[in-house]
């Protein structure tokens, strides 16, 4: 019995270690219940509705995704190694866990999760586990051919969870596709020079699409980290009823 409660403190401790680097989470209300949304790192986020756990391209090691639920789902937006990492993916329990992904990163995942996979590419919807995902393109402009992100390869996704509709955007410019969003209730907006787009951009988007709350996520480029703080007045200099909700979304799981 001793050396069951000295495990037990191990782990509690250890999880809760590793829990206390992670941003606080946001709980959402939706029509079946609350949706939990946990920022993990950069483009990594877990979400949480109606006893099922999502994740989005799972990043950051395992440390990460200690203590979290098991995902039933995973959906990967591109084949870049922040957004398609095996070390990560290896690291997860995914015994039961559907990949829903665009076909340039089903053609680059390990061969033990083919089984497993779900191509939807852009423009294609799908319903899993009671869970309605519509997959959007995601690119740079102008588009060319050696872009880092062309049309076509990567997916941005939009997700129902109980009514309330839920935007990711991947890695991407101020693309029409997301211009055009209508009914958005939450979205997760990229915002990284040279890879995606600047903080002009992406809130000049958020205020055509007008998202009820707006996470800037993906915020890290080749010169640090992007102005949030600048994005969040933009937007709201410009529709003060959009919420902009910064989070750090890169903490130090090596503690």
């Amino acid at each position: 019995m001793k050396h069951v409660i000295i495990i037990l403190l191990f782990l509690y401790t250890t999880i809760g270690s590793v829990s206390a680097q992670r941003p606080v989470a946001n709980q959402i209300k939706t029509s079946k219940g609350m949706l939990t949304i946990q920022p993990i790192f950069h483009g990594s986020l877990v979400l949480t509705w109606d006893k099922k756990t999502i994740y989005v391209d799972p990043y950051g090691g395992a440390k990460a995704y200690a203590g979290l639920a098991t995902p039933e789902l995973i959906l990967i937006t591109d084949i870049h190694p922040d957004h398609l990492d095996s070390a990560t993916l290896s690291a997860i329990e995914t015994t039961k866990t559907t990949f829903i992904v665009p076909q340039a990163v089903a053609d680059k995942l390990p061969a033990k999760y083919k089984s497993k996979v779900v191509v939807l590419n852009n423009g294609k919807n799908t319903v899993q586990q009671g869970i309605s995902i519509s997959a959007i393109p995601m690119y740079n402009l102008p588009e060319s051919p050696d872009s880092k992100h062309t049309k076509g390869r990567g997916n941005g996704y939009v997700i129902n969870l109980g009514g309330k509709i839920v935007y990711i955007s991947g890695d991407t410019e101020d693309i029409p596709e997301m211009r055009s969003l209508k009914n958005i209730d939450i979205a997760f907006v990229c915002m990284n020079k040279p890879y995606t787009m600047d903080i002009n951009q992406a809130s000049s988007a958020v205020l055509e699409f007008r998202p009820a709350i707006v996470y800037p996520y993906h915020y890290r480029g080749k010169d640090g980290l992007s102005d949030i703080e600048e994005f969040k007045k933009l937007v709201n200099a410009g529709n003060t009823t959009i919420d902009v909700r910064l989070r750090n979304w890169y903490p130090d799981y090596s503690k």
